[in-house]
């Protein structure tokens, strides 16, 4: 079995660590975020059953990295959250995508550039070090678009 103990002496700032010892090293880091909505589409131009309208359990998956700031966080996991409610997930949540996003197939592979190009650029007024290293959209659990860094900026 294993032995359980009960902290009785929590670590305190200034006391048992100082400030300045909780930033471990200078390197870049990726933090990854998910998150999900559910929504309406058809694709035009398609032969097949996507053509009619249907809708999906959408998940979204970020990749974000930079450099750790003076207490050892890349960035704050809710500070992800608040940009994908306020800035991403209104236009897509409970939407007929088709009507929602800018003109456009509304397939996975569109959709996740849209994606990628909206929290790019709501990083960019934050820290210069952040950048979108990737994003995922599942449109089904096993099949997935993705958009990478590298591909967006040289293309």
């Amino acid at each position: 079995m294993f032995g359980f103990t009960i902290v009785e002496n929590l670590q305190k700032i200034n006391e048992d660590i100082e400030k300045h010892e909780l930033k471990y090293h200078n390197k870049r880091v990726l933090v990854s975020k998910e998150f999900t909505f559910d929504a309406a589409h058809h694709l035009h131009c398609y032969e097949g059953k996507c053509k009619n309208l249907h809708g999906h359990t959408y998940q979204v998956v970020f990749g974000v990295s930079g450099y750790t700031d003076e207490i050892g966080l890349v960035i704050d996991f809710g500070d992800i959250k608040q940009i994908w409610k306020e800035q991403i997930e209104i236009h897509l949540d409970h939407r007929y995508l088709n009507e929602m996003l800018p003109k456009m197939n509304t397939t996975a592979e569109n959709m996740v550039v849209w994606i990628y190009e909206k929290m790019h650029t709501a990083l960019k007024g934050k820290r210069e070090d952040f950048r979108v290293e990737f994003v995922k959209l599942y449109e089904t659990p096993t099949s997935y678009a993705e958009v990478r860094r590298e591909w967006m900026e040289h293309e």
